[in-house]
């Protein structure tokens, strides 16, 4: 393995069905996503293993962006395989994005500072608090997605040209396990209704917690950029823009909030 685990305890977290998420707390790791990865290269990955590091020194953000932690902040990452991967990964940012919106809400006194931003940011009072890195890939068990969380709980990182925020902010103290926890609840409850529901109810779900529909939008995609207004989400998903020269849909790219607030 490339990303050598520390010492680690495990602890069940309860899901549906009478299962159990088996949740390793590291002290400190390089990236929990990374060593996921290592572990289903080496045939020791399992479906509903979740990693969390107390500190983690070589987090990865979108787009190859390093991922900051000062430590006292949530690092997480779900590993899925076989029947388990069954979600289409282009839905995942929808269904882990409302497990870190609600399992975050569930913490602050003013849930409404809480925003979704597509594909994959959760925004606290307009800034970037919190994120998801989605990998995938297959092995001797089958197909594995690897899903990464991260979140400011205690400190927001210093990154150039960038404004974050953290919980704390808010006058909010919760511990990086903590945290761990209420996103494993608040993820089955969402992939079980993806299960009973399909992807309309998460749709829905995931519009009525993002940011208003006319909300101006920036998208940086490949050597483009051109501006517009939040319209929602098609069926699938797909990012909607009203621009000055119609709607236009938007398949990837990254999303800035217009006027600076956020990168």
């Amino acid at each position: 393995m490339t990303h050598s685990p520390s010492a680690f305890r495990t602890m069940s977290v309860p899901r549906g069905g009478g299962q159990a998420w088996q949740l390793q707390v590291h002290d400190r790791l390089g990236s929990t996503s990374d060593l996921c990865k290592d572990m289903l290269a080496a045939g020791q990955g399992r479906d509903g293993l979740a990693v969390m590091a107390l500190e983690q020194t070589a987090g990865r953000g979108s787009r190859g962006r390093e991922w900051r932690d000062p430590g006292g902040n949530l690092a997480l990452s779900v590993m899925l395989v076989g029947q388990g991967a069954g979600v289409p990964v282009g839905l995942w940012p929808f269904i882990a994005g409302l497990a870190l919106h609600e399992a975050v809400a569930g913490f602050l006194p003013e849930p409404n500072a809480l925003e979704l931003k597509w594909p994959n940011d959760l925004l606290l009072h307009g800034r970037k608090m919190a994120g998801i890195l989605i990998e995938t890939g297959a092995g001797e068990a089958g197909p594995w997605q690897v899903i990464g969380m991260g979140a400011n709980l205690s400190a927001a990182p210093r990154i150039e040209g960038r404004e974050l925020a953290c919980l704390a902010e808010c006058g909010v103290a919760v511990s990086p396990t903590d945290m761990a926890r209420a996103v494993l609840q608040a993820l089955d409850g969402w992939l079980e209704c993806y299960a009973a529901q399909g992807f309309g109810a998460i749709r829905m779900a995931w519009l009525a917690r993002a940011h208003p529909p006319g909300t101006k939008l920036r998208v940086v995609a490949g050597n483009q950029a051109f501006s517009g207004t939040f319209a929602g989400l098609a069926e699938d998903g797909i990012l909607l823009l009203d621009t000055p020269a119609g709607p236009r849909q938007v398949v990837t790219g990254e999303v800035l909030m217009a006027g600076g607030r956020q990168e």
